[in-house]
């Protein structure tokens, strides 16, 4: 089963209404500083040289800038950037077309480059290396290769599976920086700055709750607060503030730790169908009805980043916390007071 999320970190149809709020020049970017610092020094010095800029690889969760950051150093460098995704490359001659096309500088951007097909990263490996490309044409014994010069480009990829790239295509890029999620403080600077760009009236609190709801994610705060946005201009004066936010965003099921209704239904499922755990994420899956990929990928990493999932060798636990933000009493055993989330023994 399949349920739409307004705190998925994943695109939706909506979200691209707010390209026109994403930062263009690297000085309005809003946090990641040191990741920052480093791309700064590495365009100055590139720029010095007059070359292009070294392969670029950014991995992280979704929705905290790495697409952005793609067309920042673009910007930067004041090259054309040519974007595609590791899925849409299907065959080497749709690699072969982009690449022959690009001039000098030029940046390559590929999301989702840990999806590319196999035979299309080979293709990649003496490109990215050499800038040289070998194709072959014709069959059998009349098959030829002929290699064709490219002009020096950048590659500058993005993933969310940073384990999945395979060590050779990984070990070609000479820069890699990792995305972690953002502080509330960052987040209500994100909130501010789309609020100036759209017109919205918004105080502190205001965007202090949306931010504290956003789960570290720039995509999710700019689409709560479209949502919040929504809500204000039809229940309130269209101004919004602490009060109109905490009551839109509990009209979208999103509670003041930024858990959505399949959040609190995965943690629930531990806690009262499985007594808090250990539990396989199978098991969890069939128990929602939903795809284990989904709820790895989806649910999972902020749910570990808050503290309220454990990941042990055994299986998943809900941890105290989780209890305490559910409401429910944590089952405590052992002589030194240890939580575990099992009954009693002579509960059993």
């Amino acid at each position: 089963m399949s349920r739409e999320r307004i705190v998925t970190r994943q695109l939706l149809p909506d979200d691209n209404q707010v390209d026109t709020i994403r930062p263009v020049s690297i000085d309005e970017y809003i946090g990641q500083e040191r990741v920052i610092e480093n791309i700064k020094i590495s365009v100055k010095a590139a720029l010095m040289r007059k070359e292009p800029l070294d392969h670029v690889l950014f991995y992280g969760p979704p929705g905290l800038g790495k697409t952005t950051l793609a067309k920042i150093i673009a910007h930067e460098m004041d090259v054309k950037i040519i974007s595609s995704s590791g899925p849409a490359l299907e065959k080497a001659h749709d690699l072969v077309g982009i690449l022959t096309n690009l001039n000098y500088g030029d940046i390559f951007f590929i999301d989702e480059i840990h999806r590319l097909n196999r035979v299309v990263e080979e293709f990649l490996y003496p490109a990215m290396e050499d800038f040289q490309i070998d194709f072959v044409i014709d069959k059998g014994p009349y098959a030829k290769t002929i290699k064709l010069d490219l002009k020096r480009f950048t590659l500058v990829g993005a993933t969310t599976r940073k384990g999945l790239i395979t060590a050779p295509l990984r070990d070609r890029f000479g820069i890699l920086h990792h995305l972690d999620f953002y502080s509330v403080e960052e987040l209500e600077k994100i909130v501010f700055r789309a609020s100036r760009i759209l017109n919205i009236e918004i105080d502190d609190a205001g965007a202090g709750e949306i931010a504290l709801r956003s789960r570290g994610t720039p995509r999710i705060a700019n689409r709560l607060l479209h949502r919040v946005r929504d809500y204000s201009q039809v229940m309130g004066s269209g101004k919004i503030t602490q009060e109109i936010a905490d009551t839109a965003l509990k009209l979208q099921g999103v509670d003041k730790k930024g858990l959505d209704t399949l959040d609190r239904a995965f943690l629930e499922v531990i806690i009262d169908v499985y007594n808090g755990g250990p539990v396989g994420i199978e098991a969890i899956a069939a128990t929602l009805n939903e795809e284990k990929d989904t709820l790895e990928d989806t649910v999972e990493p902020f749910l570990l980043k808050t503290g309220f999932l454990l990941r042990t060798p055994s299986g998943r636990r809900a941890s105290p916390a989780a209890y305490e933000h559910l409401g429910r009493s944590p089952k405590i055993t052992g002589e030194q007071g240890d939580f575990f989330g099992f009954p009693e023994k002579n509960e059993i």
